[in-house]
């Protein structure tokens, strides 16, 4: 492992915060009376967007992953709409997590697959990004000990953190606080962004921390 490669990541993991801070910032001069908060479900688009396109960016300008030796039209299409269908999977699957774990079946279903589709750009995309569509891997990954590079750590941290920062923030909407961002699903998509924000952070210093102690094996 080489310092480069870290100071690599932690550029890559700068810019996905930059999409962040960019989602919230610039459609403010586009669009009026936009904020977070008061058109909350605009700016789950337009952060979804941003995040997503920035990661696509940033594979194939820094290519993290081995290409793959297959490299015919019909085979990047293949890739592509498999890509697609995971994503919406994923989607339709914190979808119907979020609604066994008490959000409105069929008011706000909306909201709720919005939510859905932010924790998937947090988590799924990435994933897609850096091994593609292939189960395996991504058992693998996550799997202990599964990492073979310090993306692949990277990517369990800003994972795992996005899907806790989601967690934590449906514990306020029970309390009668009466804030605007106890509506659901506004406390826990801002924890979910919270959350990848903290990994994209941190997970560059942990790595750093503890490069003595990784190890990875070659697939």
């Amino acid at each position: 492992m080489k310092d480069t490669d870290i100071k690599t990541l932690l550029y890559a993991h700068l810019v996905c915060i930059f999409s962040v801070i960019l989602s919230t910032c610039v459609p403010s001069l586009f669009l009026e009376n936009f904020s977070v908060l008061e058109t909350h479900l605009t700016w789950l688009a337009i952060c979804s967007s941003s995040v997503t396109v920035f990661n696509l960016v940033l594979y194939f300008v820094v290519k993290p992953s081995t290409p793959s030796k297959r490299s015919s039209l019909s085979h990047k299409v293949a890739r592509f709409l498999k890509c697609c269908i995971y994503f919406l999977v994923s989607c339709l699957g914190y979808h119907v997590i979020f609604v066994l774990y008490g959000a409105p079946l069929i008011e706000l279903v909306l909201e709720t697959f919005l939510f859905a589709v932010i924790l998937s750009t947090f988590t799924t995309v990435p994933c897609l990004c850096l091994l593609g569509p292939n189960i395996r891997a991504w058992l693998r990954v996550f799997s202990r000990n599964g990492a073979t590079s310090i993306w692949e750590n990277s990517l369990q941290i800003t994972t795992l953190s996005s899907i806790l920062g989601s967690w934590l923030g449906a514990f306020p909407i029970p309390l009668d606080w009466d804030r605007p961002w106890q509506v659901w699903p506004i406390s826990c998509t801002l924890g979910a962004t919270f959350g990848y924000v903290a990994g994209l952070a941190t997970s560059p210093l942990w790595i750093y921390w503890n490069r003595k102690q990784l190890t990875y094996k070659n697939n």
